[in-house]
């Protein structure tokens, strides 16, 4: 009965009159609640967003300084080795610079005498003309003391220049003897001249190229922004190429893996297990860690990478000793690397004719060819050597994921600033959604309201106001 006497039409409607009622009455204290707790997570989102842009800020001037104390560093170092050839260059080449200037000088005082000498003097006027003019005033009636004269002279010419003919010749042969001599001599010359223009080529094009790092440096110390783009283009793309052969490694390196794995298992047994892997692989993938790692000892030794300071900082004898004892112990593994390849077909042999018996059938004996097993250790001598390079690109790797990481950091922290702010928005307009909502059931009180408001206003504004009160304002 009561059931029935509730859902009356009549007190349905006076329930939901009510109900209105309350929220109307309510109002201002359901508006002023949804707005502060909208607010509140607005506020937080907002300080939220500040915070993750001023840690993205952060981030972003350390890998500033991150950036250009690796380009100061790789500079440092490129301009040390350019230095270093500069002096190699000075050392054998200019050193010997007063040896070649002294054979120069030697040469040309060679070369000056022999030309002196082979010099062609003027022949010296003939001394017959002078008796020929002599001869000729005498005077003969007869002419027959002229003519044995003459004669005589003729005969004497022709024995002086028979004689002045064989002294040219001899002359000419000695000059062209002393010419022939001086041919080493300019030949020489030449080549000593040109391995001087070498060197000096050498040296120009070296000052060329330490100038253009000269400048890149003092634009690194001075941390401006060109500076700044170049290095953080290199490093993108050290980045990316260090990756490339850091897989192409990984991929030699699973090669390895797959070539020792097997015969590993009849050294320290196939049917033992660390855990759910069998001992023959992780033994494997131990020996391959280990060529890796002399491998990194080795580079670091010869100082072609600088992973440890230590190891680049030891006395050079000691890390020679560092260099031939991890070349030592690399060569070993890569023996013994040989001898599983070599292992590995006949154990493949051996399990395939194990197969085929216990299969029944009857066992086919396999032509082995020495190639692939040739292959295999020359496969299993080269890899271990080949994963000793792997330090170079890793140092690249490490050195540019450190800028590649924090501009990624800092990209992802600026995401989550923006989703942070715009989350504050969204919540903030639906506290405001929220507030329209709540008004919008109660809008027929709310249109009541407005009407008695606006009614009330309108009175106001016709009651006259009267005569005593505005003197009385006046006289005030």
């Amino acid at each position: 009965m009561s059931v029935e006497f509730l859902a009356s039409p009549p007190v349905l409607i006076l329930t939901v009159i009510t109900i209105l009622l309350l929220l109307y009455l309510a109002r201002k204290p359901a508006h002023r609640g949804i707005t502060a707790f909208f607010k509140v997570i607005s506020s937080a989102m907002r300080l939220s967003a500040r915070s993750v842009l001023q840690a993205e800020k952060n981030l972003q001037q350390r890998n500033r300084e991150v950036l250009l104390a690796e380009g100061m560093l790789q500079s440092e170092r490129e301009l040390e080795r350019e230095f270093q050839r500069v002096e190699s260059i000075v050392n054998r080449d200019l050193q010997s610079y007063p040896g070649f200037h002294r054979q120069l000088s030697e040469l040309l005082e060679r070369i000056d005498n022999d030309y002196r000498t082979s010099a062609e003097l003027p022949p010296s006027p003939p001394e017959w003309l002078n008796a020929v003019e002599a001869v000729a005033g005498i005077p003969d009636p007869s002419g027959k003391g002229v003519a044995a004269i003459l004669g005589e002279i003729n005969n004497s010419l022709d024995r002086h220049h028979k004689n002045a003919m064989e002294e040219y010749r001899k002359a000419s042969g000695v000059r062209h003897s002393l010419l022939k001599r001086m041919q080493p001599a300019w030949r020489q010359l030449t080549k000593t001249l040109e391995k001087v223009n070498r060197s000096i080529t050498s040296l120009k094009d070296r000052a060329t190229l330490i100038d253009g790092r000269m400048q890149q440096y003092e634009q690194v110390l001075g941390q401006t922004d060109t500076a700044e783009q170049r290095l953080a283009s290199s490093a993108m793309t050290q980045f990316l190429i260090a990756g490339l052969v850091m897989l192409i490694a990984i991929a030699g390196a699973i090669i390895n893996f797959n070539l020792i794995a097997l015969p590993m298992s009849e050294m320290v047994g196939g049917s033992s297990y660390i855990g759910n892997f069998k001992t023959s692989d992780v033994a494997a993938l131990v020996i391959i860690l280990v060529e890796s790692s002399m491998g990194l000892f080795l580079m670091e030794s010869l100082r072609i990478t600088r992973l440890f300071p230590l190891i680049s900082t030891m006395e050079d004898r000691m890390r020679v000793r560092m260099a031939w004892i991890a070349f030592g112990i690399l060569s070993i593994l890569a023996a013994v690397e040989s001898a599983l390849a070599f292992m590995r077909d006949r154990i493949a042999a051996d399990m395939e004719a194990l197969r085929q018996s216990l299969a029944g059938a009857d066992a086919i004996v396999a032509q082995h060819s020495l190639i692939p097993t040739v292959g295999q250790m020359v496969l299993g001598f080269i890899l271990p050597f080949a994963l000793a390079f792997v330090a170079i690109p890793l140092e690249s790797f490490v050195h540019s994921s450190r800028t590649v990481f924090g501009r990624l950091a800092a990209w992802l922290l600026r995401i989550i600033a923006w989703v942070l702010r715009l989350t504050g928005n969204i919540a903030r307009r639906i506290g405001q959604l929220l507030v329209a909502c709540y008004d919008l059931p109660v809008f027929p009180f709310l249109w009541l309201e407005e009407r008695i408001l606006a009614a009330r206003q309108q009175t106001a504004e016709d009651i006259p106001v009267p005569a005593t009160k505005k003197t009385k304002g006046k006289t005030s």
